[in-house]
């Protein structure tokens, strides 16, 4: 049998919090290690549990989702970070993102899209919605650099791929390579961006102008 993916819930709300613990419980490949209501009481046992996923709100007492995912994420490399968040919290979003959250989830979002999302996150893949995230970072300028002008023009289309919400698997489809030149791709565009995760090479894409919002869904 498979070890369970370790989870640790961090919500302010009582009533959420005890829902959130009690869906992915009842997962057989899911278990809840523990339940916080702040963000440092996440940050403390986080340390101590060494979870593989902590899906956390963004708005929390003591330490916000913000400071908690970036405390976790630079103890914890390997343990990756979902942040709960309402469509009001945008100012928040893309401060959590770049904190190393691999990604957001919306509050009001199916029971099974969070089991899904824990299981994505702990596959290596972001959570990322392209229609939220257009919306958080609004018109997009014309490409700035920021990093992107050494890219190869091979490596800008696996960063574009990334941004549209792309799986591995059908990026290697669209350009025709196999996983090796992928994955190379990949690391080369992560030392390059300065980037921990998919998710902060989002941020990269849609900063540089690579993807626009009118490029939703193609």
């Amino acid at each position: 049998m498979s070890v369970p993916v370790r989870v640790l819930v961090a919500e302010d709300q009582a009533l959420l919090r005890a829902s959130l613990a009690a869906l992915l419980g009842a997962e057989p490949d899911l278990e809840v290690v523990a339940q916080v209501a702040d963000g440092a009481e996440a940050v403390r046992l986080a340390t101590r549990l060494r979870p593989d996923v902590v899906l956390t709100d963004i708005r929390m007492p003591v330490a916000d989702g913000i400071e908690a995912t970036r405390l976790i994420r630079a103890a914890l490399s390997d343990t990756r970070v979902i942040v709960l968040t309402m469509f009001e919290d945008d100012e928040y979003i893309l401060g959590a993102l770049r904190a190393g959250a691999a990604g957001f989830l919306l509050k009001d979002a199916e029971p099974q899209a969070v089991v899904d999302a824990v299981r994505t996150v702990h596959a290596g893949q972001a959570l990322l919605s392209p229609q939220a995230l257009a919306r958080l970072l609004g018109p997009v300028p014309p490409a700035r650099g920021g990093g992107i002008e050494g890219l190869t023009p091979r490596q800008r289309e696996v960063l574009t791929l990334i941004a549209r919400g792309m799986s591995n698997t059908e990026i290697e489809e669209e350009l025709g390579i196999t996983r090796a030149t992928r994955r190379s791709h990949v690391t080369a565009l992560l030392s390059r961006l300065g980037a921990r995760d998919r998710a902060q090479l989002v941020i990269a894409a849609y900063e540089a102008g690579l993807v626009r919002p009118a490029q939703q869904g193609s």
